[in-house]
């Protein structure tokens, strides 16, 4: 399986700063170059071309990236050119690749890449000198190195090494041909289950870090309003926004991970083929629900969540299926009818059934997807709830290994009258 690595990069910022100018620089000259000869013959270039042509601009230049990796550089109009071509089949209004870029990702191809004991060198070309990744235990015993990238992390300010590995392990084959489904939620982040079980997994400690952060934004995006743009306290204050990002993106995506780990390891337990997700990607559009509830639909991160579960779920050999979900928190599995719960539990006016308003949704769905409607199965008869994560560790100190009396204090006033 192709696996993403991500770790920490040793390189000189100046150094770093230097081969992302470089990827960048190409990727603007292969853009201008494109729309300048669209401009004056209506001719759209090939990939193919595009990289001709810049070969032939760049040919009396001193080469400062591998060959290889010049080609990626000069690839990314292509590639962002076909992306904005199927998205503009769902919204005419999406426009081609057009801004120019200083900066860009630097990506070494495997021809690049030679593997020495522990270490990775990345060739940069002839007469330039190599870059040697020291790797970490886990990534030693990979099958091939298949791509490496330099990316800046905007929001943390530093540069991380993106791996890419064949690791020679193969799917898992499912022991049974059983169906789980997954409702995703704002307040609780899943409940994934099947007619006989459900499990409701526990998480408001994403929902407590999403509202504090927005508070702590808020409060900062305040202070920079009142400070002069280009002043001292103004460029700290920059710094101190972009610092705090960087770790509520690394919390988050923690988080993210141990839940989609989750519900993958649910589905397992079940013995499931088949993990079905309802789709509700596009669940904010053309929606005005009041100040708060748009915020807080807008930063729900279901996105990442499913393609975290995607991967996860295909190295079990799970298939991943997508179902509309609409009307499935709203339709009754005991009687059919429809009525929009208020609060965590759904009472049906029709025939007095209730039951956990994101559980109704879950059978709803797996119901969506085998009877092609929903309130046709009924709820299942276990309901578990599971945190993804060890609370023990997080409600208690963990023991730093130091003595107490190594701890130093400030002596008191009479203490160091006496001293």
């Amino acid at each position: 399986m192709i696996r993403t690595h991500k770790i920490p990069c040793k390189l000189e910022t100046a150094a770093a700063d230097a081969l992302n100018l470089e990827s960048g620089r190409i990727y603007t000259a292969v853009l201008v170059e494109h729309w300048r000869i669209m401009r004056h013959t209506g001719h759209w270039l090939s990939p193919f071309g595009e990289e001709r042509y810049n070969d032939f601009l760049e040919a009396d230049k001193p080469k400062l990236l591998h060959s290889h990796s010049v080609d990626a550089a000069q690839q990314g109009f292509a590639k962002a050119s076909k992306t904005a071509k199927a998205a503009k089949k769902l919204n005419p209004t999406v426009r081609y690749p057009h801004w120019t870029k200083k900066f860009r990702t630097t990506i070494w191809k495997n021809t690049a890449i030679h593997f020495k004991k522990d270490r990775l060198e990345l060739s940069n070309g002839q007469g330039n000198p190599k870059i040697t990744i020291v790797l970490p235990t886990e990534l030693l015993d990979m099958l091939s190195y298949l791509e490496v990238r330099l990316v800046f992390d905007k929001r943390a300010r530093l540069y991380v090494w993106h791996i890419v590995v064949e690791n020679g392990k193969q799917s898992k084959v499912p022991e049974s041909n059983n169906t789980v489904s997954v409702d995703l939620g704002e307040i609780h982040p899943a409940v994934v289950g099947d007619e006989q079980e459900s499990t409701i997994i526990l998480c408001r400690e994403r929902r407590h870090e999403e509202q504090g952060h927005r508070k702590r934004l808020a409060s900062l995006s305040s202070a920079l309003s009142r400070k002069v743009k280009g002043s001292r306290r103004y460029k700290k204050l920059v710094k101190s926004k972009s610092r705090m990002k960087g770790k509520h993106k690394r919390i988050i995506s923690d988080i993210e991970h141990k839940v989609s780990r989750a519900i993958v390891d649910v589905a397992v337990e079940r013995q499931a083929s088949t993990i079905v997700i309802g789709d509700i990607k596009n669940i904010a559009n053309d929606v005005d629900l009041g100040k708060k509830t748009n915020q807080k639909i807008s930063g729900w991160n279901h996105g990442k969540v499913r393609q975290l579960v995607e991967y996860k779920a295909e190295a079990e050999g799970i298939a991943v299926v997508l179902v509309d979900e609409r009307y499935t928190s709203q339709t009754c599995p005991n009687c059919g009818q429809r009525h929009k719960p208020q609060g965590r539990v759904y009472r049906c006016p029709a025939c007095a059934f209730q039951s956990h308003r994101d559980v109704v949704g879950q059978i709803n769905i797996l119901s969506k997807f085998k009877q092609a409607k929903p309130g046709k199965l009924a709820i299942p008869s276990v309901i578990k709830h599971r945190l993804p994560f060890d609370i023990r560790l997080k409600r208690s100190c963990r023991d730093t290994g130091q003595a107490a009396s190594s701890v130093a204090r400030r002596p008191l006033p009479r203490e160091a009258a006496r001293l």
